[in-house]
């Protein structure tokens, strides 16, 4: 600012106003307290323009933000259906497997079973064979037949339970022959649902951190046009618009005049010089109509100093 203009533009020829200065007063104090007329007031200087800039470039950034949720929407929904796809996919297979499990489950416990069946018939024999022998001194032949039937029915069991015990060993392991095999594409098709999880997930954060990222850049370039718009705002111009459209005048007001009052000639007082009554340059006194001894003469031209 090479220059002052207030100084130079807010006058007023009447001593009394202080409209120059009350226009500059309001003029700061819109600019303190009320933007709105402050907005009007610049609407065609150069902060004008470059606030109009900024606000133009906010709302494209706020279009950009919008933008961007848009997009974080869409990504958001493309993550949703591919976590139910894969949920689908999963349910599937965890039918299968929850259904050769209980299988699996179910089947050992009768082998085992069977198993105890089996363990308890071959004791059964034992003791029937163990009291086979120790009755061959007896010579009641009756119990001797009873002790020989209840020996070869022992017998009949055991090899019926031991049948059964080795066809549920065998029925054992096709389920588990069966379980293993679905075990391994489950976890085959478990690991394909990891791989592809990872990736999409991957891929998922690459791009919304590439969306983030392009959103500083989109719009760190319109704030760059708003720095440039203020590098064109111009302290001068905008003090010499205020100026041109508020000024009030370029003269200050005259210096009062000191007036005599017994004379019609208006003597000007020069600047700095007191005001007060100038008795060297007063008119010449009335010549009395009377003597001095005179009761009258007191009066001047019809005027009395006396009262009447």
């Amino acid at each position: 600012m090479t220059r002052s203009l207030f100084k130079g533009n807010f006058w007023s020829a009447d001593i009394l106003s202080t409209i120059g200065y009350d226009s500059i007063i309001q003029h700061l104090n819109n600019g303190r307290k009320n933007c709105k007329e402050f907005e009007e007031f610049l609407k065609e200087s150069t902060l004008k323009r470059a606030l109009e800039v900024f606000k133009q470039q906010v709302d494209n950034v706020a279009q950009c933000h919008i933008q961007l949720a848009q997009s974080l929407r869409e990504e958001a929904r493309k993550m949703e259906e591919f976590r139910e796809k894969q949920k689908l996919q999963r349910k599937k297979t965890e039918l299968v497997m929850d259904a050769v499990h209980k299988q699996k489950s179910l089947q050992f416990k009768k082998t085992m079973d069977a198993k105890k069946n089996y363990e308890q018939k071959c004791r059964d024999k034992d003791e029937a064979e163990q009291a086979v022998s120790r009755s061959a001194n007896l010579v009641n032949p009756k119990q001797q037949e009873k002790l020989f039937v209840k020996l070869a029915t022992s017998k009949t069991a055991v090899e019926d339970s031991d049948k059964a015990y080795m066809l549920h060993i065998s029925t054992l392991d096709k389920v588990r022959e069966e379980w293993q095999s679905e075990h391994i594409k489950a976890c085959e098709a478990f690991e394909a649902q990891e791989c592809d999880r990872i990736n999409f997930f991957r891929n998922a954060l690459w791009l919304h951190v590439n969306q983030l990222s392009q959103q500083c850049v989109t719009s760190d370039e319109m704030y760059e046009q708003v720095r440039k718009s203020l590098e064109m705002c111009s302290i001068q111009k905008d003090i010499e618009y205020f100026v041109n459209q508020r000024k009030t005048g370029q003269i200050p007001p005259a210096p009062i005049m000191y007036e005599n009052f017994y004379s019609p000639q208006k003597n000007a007082v020069p600047p700095g010089k007191a005001t007060g009554p100038n008795l060297a340059r007063r008119g010449p006194l009335p010549i009395p109509k009377t003597s001095p001894d005179d009761p009258d003469y007191s009066l001047v031209d019809d005027y009395s100093l006396l009262y009447q």
